[in-house]
């Protein structure tokens, strides 16, 4: 018991001294770390101190350099104001002296006005003087020549009028032979470029087409009972079948040539199978008629293609491709077209100016040529109404109406490309057939206008129409008008006549002196 209680209160001694020397502990660690706090408050006090007086050294440096700076820069401005100042003042003084003289100047015209106005007014009183003067001359003049001063006026008008006319016909007459020299020359060496780049063959087509049968057994089978299958046969290819005595031949008359083809493949089809009725007929027509269409498209995208325009109308691509079945006076028009096509891209290519625009505008010149059976116009109208319904612009509008002389005038060079294009092609020799009596027309009505002029005597259409010789009679018609004639009856014959190529007008004046010795 004794030991336990002598434990119990050493332990609670030590716990005393424990927390006596934890106490003292405390007390001295905390008066070290307020010692270590002063002396680095302190040691920081310093280091700012200095740095504050650094930071203050700097900032008087710097402020010394730019006020040093500062005064530099006033000096400165100061001298060039002063300068300013000084070339101001200059120019005062000579403005001031430069016043002063306008100011003499100024005096001096007005001196010299006050002078002009009054020799002015003495010269309109010598004018009205003399006016008088001139009007008693005239009096004494029409008094002497018994002719009034109006008649005198209208004489020496019309003498006047003779000379310059004579004087226009030289001038005239100069000018279009140094304008037709180069302009020859220089269309010459263009279009034998265009036309040796085409160089293409020509066929000349007709409107019939002719099949040929094995015997004339096949005949009478075509014409069936009573005719049953030739009228069918007709009314559904809208085509006239011509049956007559010519051996193993059966003739298709049509103008449209699509049609034409189609009843020829159709008719060949029938005589090959033997079954000829009109269901039969319907049948194989039917067929037909759907090949040909296909046909037509891929012959329109082919001309697409050697033409070199893409991207064209679906409906144009098939106009294209009916040219191939149209001729005009025996050209097949597709390859007139495309005639065309080239010959206008070369021209343009030669001339510098837009070859695609033309190349697309000769492609489409004659496209109304494909419908001009159906719709109702000309083929140049139905090809420009088909242009703009297609979102060509007014310059293509323009060069399609305008390819025919007489119809629209031309707006632009490329429009006068296609025209002559069209002319080259069609005016070639072999390139259309004309019908006796459509030449002789022409050729009477050349002469004719011809001979309408006053003067003329006789007028003759040589060289196939390409040349008309007129012979005048020599007290009308003087050597100097006989440019001025030759050139009104081209402008008439221009005006009113539709031929190829083009037509030379050659005006013949002669005097014959004869005299019988005795």
């Amino acid at each position: 018991m004794g030991n336990i209680v002598v434990i119990i209160i050493a332990a609670f001694v030590a716990l005393i001294i424990g927390y006596i020397l934890r106490f003292t502990y405390a007390k001295l660690s905390a008066k070290s770390i307020e010692q270590t706090s002063e002396r680095i408050i302190k040691e920081a006090k310093l280091i700012a101190e200095t740095k504050s007086k650094e930071v203050l050294l700097e900032a008087k440096l710097i402020v010394d350099k730019e006020r040093k700076e500062f005064e530099q820069e006033m000096k400165e401005k100061r001298r060039s104001i002063q300068n300013m100042e000084n070339r101001l003042n200059q120019r005062e003084e000579n403005l001031d002296r430069k016043t002063d003289t306008i100011d003499r100047r100024e005096k001096d015209l007005m001196i010299k006005e006050k002078n002009f106005s009054l020799k002015e007014q003495s010269l309109s009183m010598k004018f009205l003087e003399i006016d008088k003067i001139k009007e008693e001359q005239k009096k004494v003049l029409e008094k002497i020549s018994e002719i009034t001063r109006d008649e005198a006026k209208k004489i020496l008008i019309s003498e006047m009028e003779e000379e310059a006319k004579q004087d226009a016909a030289v001038v005239l007459q100069k000018l279009e032979q140094e304008t037709r020299e180069s302009a020859d020359k220089k269309s010459k060496e263009i279009l034998s470029v265009a036309i040796q780049r085409v160089a293409a063959d020509h066929t000349v087509d007709i409107t019939t087409s002719t099949v040929q049968i094995p015997n004339d057994e096949i005949k009478g089978r075509v014409i069936g009972r009573e005719g049953r299958n030739i009228r069918a046969f007709e009314h559904v290819t809208g085509v006239d079948l011509i049956v007559d005595d010519t051996p193993e031949t059966i003739t298709i008359s049509a103008f449209d040539g699509v049609r034409r083809q189609i009843a020829k493949i159709a008719l060949e089809r029938l005589i090959a199978d033997g079954r000829i009725h009109p269901a039969r007929i319907e049948e194989v027509v039917g067929r037909v008629k759907k090949e040909i269409n296909q046909h037509i498209k891929e012959i329109g995208e082919q001309a697409a293609i050697d033409a070199g325009i893409p991207g064209l109308n679906f409906e144009v691509i098939k106009l294209l491709g009916k040219l191939k079945y149209r001729t005009s006076y025996g050209q097949n028009q597709l390859q007139h077209t495309l005639e065309v096509v080239w010959l206008a891209g070369s021209i343009a290519g030669e001339l510098g100016l837009d070859v695609m625009f033309c190349k697309k505008a000769a492609l489409l010149h004659d496209i109304g040529k494909a419908v001009d059976h159906e719709v109702e116009g000309t083929h140049h109208q139905i090809s420009a109404d088909i242009a703009k319904k297609c979102g060509e612009s007014a310059k293509m509008v323009n060069a399609i109406l305008s390819h025919h002389e007489g119809f629209e005038t031309p707006m632009s060079p490329e429009a006068f490309i296609i025209g002559a294009a069209d002319v080259i092609s069609a005016a070639r020799p072999g390139a259309r057939r004309e019908s006796v009596e459509h030449y002789l027309k022409r050729l009477e009505k050349l002469e004719k206008i011809a001979k309408d002029f006053k003067g003329v005597s006789m007028a003759y259409a040589i060289q196939a129409g390409r040349e008309v010789r007129i012979l005048v009679e020599s007290e009308y018609v003087d050597d100097k008008q006989v440019q001025l004639l030759a050139h009104d009856i081209a402008k008439k014959v221009e005006q009113e006549l539709e031929y190829p190529g083009q037509i030379k007008i050659t005006v013949i004046r002669e005097i014959r002196a004869q005299v019988l010795a005795k």
